[in-house]
């Protein structure tokens, strides 16, 4: 077992934050992550899903000539969007530089799952650390797979297979008309491809305003969109070729390709949370206005009262659980990168001030100060 002063499982937008600025600040870090350095964004979300939207406009904005200020022809070719992302924005999905990023900071990496194995304790591999101050969860989240039959044996796509398609197809089916699967749905269909979304509630966009539905909707249709709402799917079909997806109405709709985008869950399984007095089965981890993580749920609640964490002794429900944070989608607070980056900095506000206080030590970084509110 090695000691270290903070463990950071998972190195998303808010981790790797967390981190980089406790390691600067002189902390003994050892960051966990299994998959990329940097987290959904830099490779599968906003900075490529921005440069194809970026090169689907252009095409739209070309289209205008027509009638407006001459006359223009236009040829779409994905080959140059699917290359500025595969070498400009994610070097091939290599984290190389993230990483040096880090450790460059003084903070010590390890490429792994992390799981807790009880308080300020995790595990990666064959390797166990001791947290003197605290475990920072950020693991981010994951796509939610509906269990519509047959779905799961057929080659569909989620926002990671689409983001890094070399070719386009000839045509596309979306589930969900969430903010990202109508993005992409655009995107696609600027280039070419027939692109339809299938929605079970009754609008696209359903979280925002109806209005905003409206303006969405009339926007994608524009751009030749087929959209159905109100309508379940029931089962998906793949026969080598083309997915069919059959919908509570009767309706048969099919495609090339089918991408997946019925929303996000945080990453929460197989982290050991209840070794720490954590509900593993909760949506996300609740947390307080420090991001210190709150006792919730059943897990292994004794009596309804509490749940057990080490020697017998009792987390109350709704009481923090003592050297835990989580940062990022893992909160429930919105899955955005610059909410990711607020919750960071008051995690290390926090843990800085956690860390002069046991130490009876200044920081002489003034690190502890920096990001506001954390401080008090």
């Amino acid at each position: 077992m090695v000691d270290v002063d903070v463990v950071v499982v998972g190195l998303g937008v808010g981790g790797e934050e967390v981190a980089g600025r406790l390691a600067e600040a002189g902390l003994n870090v050892v960051g966990i992550d299994g998959e990329l350095v940097g987290g959904e964004c830099p490779y599968w979300g906003c900075i490529p899903s921005k440069m194809m939207i970026r090169a689907a406009n252009a095409l739209a904005e070309a289209r205008r000539v027509d009638g407006l200020a001459g006359t223009v022809q236009v040829q779409p070719d994905w080959a140059p969007v699917a290359r500025r992302i595969r070498e400009e924005a994610t070097a091939n999905w290599d984290d190389a530089a993230a990483v040096r990023r880090f450790t460059g900071k003084g903070g010590h990496f390890v490429r792994g799952y992390g799981r807790l194995t009880g308080p300020g304790r995790v595990q990666v591999g064959d390797q166990v650390f001791q947290a003197r101050h605290g475990v920072v969860v950020g693991t981010g989240s994951t796509p939610v797979i509906p269990p519509i039959a047959g779905l799961a044996d057929t080659p569909y796509w989620t926002n990671r297979q689409i983001i890094e398609a070399e070719e386009l197809p000839e045509s596309l089916l979306i589930l969900g008309g969430g903010a990202i699967g109508l993005e992409l749905a655009q995107v696609f269909a600027r280039f070419g491809v027939r692109v339809t979304v299938v929605e079970a509630l009754d609008r696209v966009l359903a979280v925002e305003e109806p209005e905003a539905s409206e303006v969405a909707a009339a926007a994608l249709r524009a751009d030749g969109v087929e959209i159905h709402t109100g309508v379940r799917a029931e089962r998906v079909d793949h026969d080598g070729s083309r997915f069919t997806v059959h919908t509570s109405d009767g309706g048969r709709f099919t495609g090339e390709r089918l991408l997946v985008s019925t929303g996000r869950r945080a990453r929460l399984a197989d982290l050991g949370l209840e070794t720490v007095g954590i509900d593993p089965g909760q949506r996300f981890l609740a947390v307080d206005d420090r991001m210190r993580v709150r006792a919730t749920g059943n897990g292994a609640a004794t009596g309804g009262n509490g749940v057990t964490v080490g020697h017998g002794a009792t987390v109350g429900n709704g009481a923090t659980v003592d050297g835990v944070w989580a940062v990022g989608d893992v909160t429930g607070e919105g899955a955005f990168t610059h909410i990711a980056m607020y919750q960071a900095s008051i995690v290390v506000c926090d843990l800085l001030d956690q860390v002069r206080q046991a130490d009876g030590a200044v920081d002489a970084s003034g690190t502890a100060r920096a990001g506001g509110g954390a401080m008090g």
